[in-house]
């Protein structure tokens, strides 16, 4: 913003009386040839055309998103606590990057925009004021701005991977060691092994209380004939 020779334009009729005339968003200038310059501020806001406006707000912009991005990015870095965890610092460093990138986009946009209209006018064959040439400070903007991209992408792509796909995962399924389930595999044997054991007791009580029923029943009918036999 600060550079003045957004464009500039040389008119040399006669060797000791050449003349430059640059200019930017704000102000107009003239030098001669022995160096001597004069700068005057555009006296009238409303008189301007809308793409100066334009380029004006969005370069401002522009500033204000970079320098809140560059808070935000010092705030989110791993060295520092400010934000919290590594992932709360992830996310702020994701959106100090998404703020280099808007703010960036906006700076070229304004640069690109004005650096056209300057080369339109000057191969307009029917433009019949003063022509200009794209200065040093539309090319320092064009990289100041290829700059603010190109960092803003890389904090946006790496910082988000970290802040938003890092998502705490789930404790698994808590499993018992092997000596603990071979244990309850042992115990599971020994109860099976206890029923039948119960369940072979059982059935061969029952089985010898029938066969001692039996040999009652036939030793009573046997002394019952016995008996009526002798009579």
């Amino acid at each position: 913003m600060p550079t003045e020779i957004w464009t500039w334009s040389e008119v040399d009729s006669i060797v000791l009386t050449t003349s430059n005339y640059f200019s930017n968003l704000w102000k107009d200038c003239i030098s001669d040839s022995t160096g001597v310059s004069d700068c005057k501020g555009i006296p009238s806001m409303l008189a301007l055309n809308w793409d100066i406006h334009m380029c004006r707000a969005l370069i401002i912009i522009s500033i204000i998103l970079a320098f809140f991005g560059s808070v935000l990015v010092l705030v989110g870095m791993k060295c520092t606590k400010v934000g919290g965890s590594e992932i709360v610092n992830a996310r702020v460093t994701f959106a100090g990057g998404m703020n280099y990138l808007i703010g960036g986009l906006c700076s070229m946009t304004a640069f690109s925009y004005y650096g056209n209209k300057i080369r339109a006018e000057f191969q307009d064959p029917n433009y019949k004021a003063q022509k200009f040439e794209i200065g040093v400070g539309v090319f320092i903007g064009w990289g100041g701005s290829t700059l603010l991209v190109v960092g803003g992408l890389i904090y946006s792509i790496f910082a988000g991977r970290e802040g938003f796909d890092s998502s705490p995962k789930k404790d698994p399924a808590y499993q018992l060691p092997m000596d603990y389930r071979s244990v309850a595999t042992k115990k599971s044997i020994a109860s099976v092994a206890i029923t039948a054991t119960s369940y072979g007791k059982k059935s061969r009580t029952t089985t010898s209380d029938s066969i001692g029923s039996r040999i009652s029943e036939i030793t009573s009918t046997t002394s019952t004939s016995a008996t009526n036999a002798y009579v």
